[in-house]
Formats: structure tokens, sequence, C-alpha cells
């Protein structure tokens, strides 16, 4: 299938879309494995630098969750409202603003546990990602990965979220799934990366952070 979501993808005229799959090539065993994805996060994570929110943006957090499934590490993922002012209708991890006193990681399971009711008891924190900016909603987002002991029970528990479901990471690297976009003419282009799924389309910010979590698992570092 690999159709992709109804998602309203706002492309510009100037659009290059790259004609090969840069992970095809790759050994993808890492995306089979929990375990050895879990330890390449651990170790990249320990090189992340921390960088200060930029002036005006808005300091946010995700949390990455991932489980060992049936075809290796899944990542939990939601879709968003249509009723929300930004992104609305898009496919994010859970997540939000981060409030005053708290910690990325605060933020990220305060909203995982009010957005889709995790258990946050249950997991472990590994590390984070390098911070993602956003444009519509000027967001400085960090990504903080957490590895669930058990698959989760799914459960939506706020309205601004419409879905919540998994994907295992082998199935991001497929070339009828992953697509790297180019928009704009040079010299200003901005890359994209996209994941088309049977059901949804994933794109934007949480495209950035999964294409970085899939980099760590397949690139030598």
């Amino acid at each position: 299938m690999r159709a992709g979501g109804n998602q309203i993808i706002p492309r510009p005229a100037a659009v290059w879309v790259r004609p090969n799959n840069p992970f095809r090539s790759l050994d993808h065993s890492v995306l089979r494995s929990t375990e050895q994805l879990i330890a390449r996060i651990e170790s990249a994570a320990g090189n992340v630098l921390e960088v200060d929110v930029p002036q005006g943006a808005k300091a946010s957090a995700v949390l990455v969750p991932i489980f060992d499934g049936e075809h290796g590490p899944e990542v939990v993922l939601t879709r968003r409202s249509q009723q929300l002012t930004n992104h609305k209708g898009e496919v994010s991890f859970p997540g939000g603003r981060i409030d005053a006193n708290e910690t990325a990681v605060d933020a990220a399971l305060r909203e995982s546990r009010e957005e889709i009711n995790l258990d946050t008891s249950k997991l472990r924190i590994v590390g984070q990602l390098g911070a993602i900016s956003t444009y519509v909603s000027s967001s400085h987002i960090v990504p903080v990965v957490a590895h669930l002991h058990n698959m989760p029970e799914f459960d939506i528990s706020n309205a601004e979220v419409e879905r919540v479901f998994s994907v295992p990471l082998i199935d991001l690297v497929r070339d009828d799934t992953y697509a790297e976009e180019h928009w704009g003419t040079a010299p200003n282009t901005y890359q994209l990366h996209f994941f088309h799924l049977d059901d949804e389309t994933i794109w934007g910010a949480t495209g950035k952070m999964l294409h970085q979590l899939i980099n760590i698992a397949l690139l030598k570092h």
C-alpha cells in the first residue's frame, strides 16, 4: 500500500526529490535489535551538545518512546488533532512546551502522561537527540529518547491527540516509505524527510527526528 495519509503538505512550486534511497545499501541489522539500537543511541547522546534556546523561540520537548516489538524496535507516535492552531493533523511524538523550572526530560514525561496516559514509571531515559527548530510554531524542540520496558497500552487522554500508534523502525527505511525532498531554489533550499506509511505521512520536525535516529542507528560513529 504505502499510500501515505491525508495530511496537507504545503509543497512549493520548486521541489527536487532524491532519486535513490540513501539507506538502501546500509546494514539494517541494528533496526532489528532493540538492544543494539539503544546502545547506539546512548553512545551518540553522550556527544550531543546542548544548544541554548534561540531568542524568541519556545522551549519544547518530546518523548521518543521505543519498545521491543515483533519486528524489532518500534517508536510510538501520535496524530495531532485537526482542531489545533499549529501542525494540525500532523504526526508527532508526544510532547509540548517546557514549563518554568522543568527540564526537557520533565516536560517530555509530563506531556506523555497527559496526552497518551503513558506509564512513565515503566521506562528508562536513554538520552537526548539534537534539538530541532520549527518555523511555523517557532519552537526549539529537544527529543528525549526513552526505552519502554514493555509494549505500552495506547490510550488517548487529551483532546490534542486524534490517534496513537507505533511503527517498526525497520519499516521506515523501505524504498516505498522513505523520501528525501529539497524545497525551494538555491541558495534558499530546505531538506525535508518524508516517511509514507500505509495510512499516515510523517514529515516536518518529526521526520527530521526520525531521520536523525535512523542515522545514529545505521551510520558508524
